[in-house]
């Protein structure tokens, strides 16, 4: 009998601690570990071709979108400018990363001014549909232009991600969550930085 009371509580002690080291919880999707989302190469909107590698060591915050978005894009990049205003100092170790899934219309000069209309920190990035299909495949975003009137829409992936400081992909935030999940999640990525 006494070498089953050990038992238990070795069983029950054993659960306790390997419970309690269980790494950082995020309230966003952890997608640890997955095999896409590692390489990036497109042109920012000042002209000068950006890689991932580009942003070590700071949190990156990755969105997929265009600026004749009706609703999504900007409700989006607003949620994520508060998330990254709520980090106080850290927001320094944080950046955003918009990719435009629109180059037809999405001219440097375009992306410079919609991004820097919710926090003069943001990049835009852009390149010819081929570059942009690839940087899409990469992150698994989905894109397609849609006629909308006399001109046209591009339907297109709403989650962002987000990068740790030592380039790898750890988060999906859903669009619906980025205002409540964001900047905890942010927190917590630069905490174990």
């Amino acid at each position: 009998m006494p070498s089953c009371s050990r038992l238990f509580w070795s069983i029950i002690i054993c659960s306790f601690v390997a419970g309690c080291d269980r790494g950082p919880q995020f309230r966003s999707t952890d997608i640890t570990g997955a095999p896409y989302g590692h390489a990036l190469e497109l042109t920012d909107h000042t002209g000068k071709l950006r890689h991932l590698e580009d942003f070590r060591g700071k949190a990156v915050v990755l969105f997929f979108g265009f600026t004749h978005c009706p609703d999504i894009c900007p409700t989006t990049l607003a949620d994520i400018a508060q998330a990254v205003k709520s980090l106080g100092a850290d927001a320094e170790r944080a950046q955003v990363l918009m990719v435009s899934v629109d180059p037809e219309r999405d001219t440097p000069e375009a992306l410079a001014k919609y991004v820097a209309a919710f926090d003069p920190r943001f990049i835009a990035l852009r390149g010819d549909l081929a570059a942009t299909k690839a940087a899409a495949a990469e992150f698994k975003i989905f894109f397609e232009k849609a006629k909308s009137g006399d001109s046209y829409i591009v339907n297109h992936s709403a989650q962002s991600y987000v990068i740790d400081p030592q380039g790898r992909l750890r988060l999906l935030v859903r669009h619906d969550r980025i205002g409540s999940d964001l900047g905890p999640d942010l927190r917590t990525i630069l905490q174990g930085a």
